[in-house]
């Protein structure tokens, strides 16, 4: 029987979608480059029969560089299709895969449900609803990460102490300010860093007041953390299935010094790090993975969630310089870059070390940069697998401001 082909979407804004609530809202000038730019990354993931919706069709040179390397090509479609062109629209589908769902999202894709498979109209996801709103939360993850502590006896947690609470109002966050002298507020609906805001200096600035305010306003609360001697960024993957939760692997992640993604290592942690490090993240994997699913499985949403999603973990130093992890510090209901990172791995060889990232640089277009990587770290391949260098994984024609690649 032919597999029917599912349809990707790069929309990665969908937690800012999430937040505005409107099904007719846009990303702002900068995110919409982004997701142009780095619109064909959902191949990754896609079989030959799948479309991935596009800005621009790809050129012909990236796709064959990507094939000869052994990626396979899925169909790639622009985006004003699935608004009028028919054929696409009536073809028979399997499923409708953004990288996150929102009411914007569900907008822009609802001309091709009719034409999907009865498995995904009788999915959770097949039409928005309020619970899709709260698991996509900070304030759900807290209450996961609570249930995680409370059903599993360990004494390498985060304290009580050290727990994010839910300001309301300044007044909440001036008693945080009291208990941990510095902080991060966190929107509860933002991604990859952003909408984080820390709080190193008392009286805190009009500005920055403004600005939480702001959010407190448009999204009923902030959140608040201590600011912790973070060592590592770990992320557990999974996806959700008729209310089954099935654990993917794990990703291993940086980011910058504003908390915001800067990349994943591949094959494991650079050769660097310390044993008591290597062994703590060890220990952590095996103890937390059934913890996670079977939280996540006897929550909300296993009810109204299915796909691929990742639970960001912290490692950090307490003050009496011993390892702890916050097991629950985010859930991210949608695909992730640690999704991209762990389809990678597969490519490389097998002692080989790697780092995935993504590229913005203002003033310098993705084009300069691959010319100038390609020429410091060619790309050298045995056996199928990559052994070292340099590959862009998106597009690098001139206009390409962002874009995302592969050193080894």
């Amino acid at each position: 029987m032919l597999e029917l082909p599912d349809v990707y979407l790069f929309n990665p804004s969908c937690d800012f979608a999430i937040a505005n609530g409107s099904k007719n809202w846009q990303p702002n000038k900068t995110l919409q480059k982004m997701e142009a730019d780095l619109a064909v990354l959902p191949m990754l993931f896609a079989k030959q029969s799948d479309f991935v919706l596009v800005d621009e069709l790809p050129a012909s040179y990236f796709l064959e560089t990507m094939q000869e390397l052994g990626f396979t090509i899925p169909r790639f479609i622009l985006k004003k299709e699935p608004g009028e062109n028919r054929l696409f629209i009536d073809e028979p589908k399997n499923r409708l895969l953004p990288w996150g769902w929102s009411p914007a999202a569900h907008k822009f894709l609802t001309p091709l449900k009719q034409s999907c498979s009865p498995g995904f109209q009788n999915s959770p996801v097949f039409q928005w609803c309020l619970e899709h709103r709260d698991i996509s939360s900070r304030k759900f993850a807290f209450e996961i990460l609570k249930e995680i502590i409370n059903s599993t006896s360990v004494d390498w947690f985060i304290g009580n102490a050290q727990l994010p609470i839910i300001c309301y109002a300044p007044s909440d966050i001036e008693k945080a300010i009291a208990d941990w002298g510095t902080l991060i507020l966190k929107a509860p609906w933002s991604s990859s860093g952003r909408g984080l805001q820390p709080i190193t200096k008392t009286p805190i600035h009009p500005k920055v007041w403004e600005k939480i305010n702001s959010v407190i306003s448009e999204q009923g609360f902030i959140m608040a953390e201590p600011m912790l001697n973070k060592v590592h960024d770990m992320a557990f993957l999974f996806e959700l299935k008729n209310g089954c939760t099935r654990f993917l692997g794990v990703s291993h992640f940086f980011t910058n010094n504003k908390g915001q993604y800067g990349g994943n290592w591949l094959n494991g942690l650079p050769e660097n790090q310390s044993k008591e490090l290597t062994d703590f993240i060890q220990k952590c994997i095996e103890v937390l993975t059934q913890p996670l699913i079977n939280t996540i499985d006897n929550s909300l949403m296993a009810k109204h969630y299915e796909g691929v999603f990742g639970i960001d973990t912290l490692i950090y130093r307490n003050m009496h310089n011993e390892l702890r992890i916050n097991p629950c510090l985010e859930i991210n209901a949608r695909h992730t870059m640690g999704m991209i990172s762990l389809r990678l791995e597969k490519w490389l060889g097998a002692d080989k070390k790697g780092v995935y990232k993504t590229f913005y640089q203002p003033g310098t277009s993705f084009a300069t940069f691959k010319k100038m990587m390609e020429q410091k770290h060619p790309v050298k391949i045995s056996d199928g697998k990559f052994q070292s260098g340099f590959l862009a994984l998106t597009p690098s024609n001139e206009s390409a401001q962002f874009g995302a690649y592969l050193l080894v």
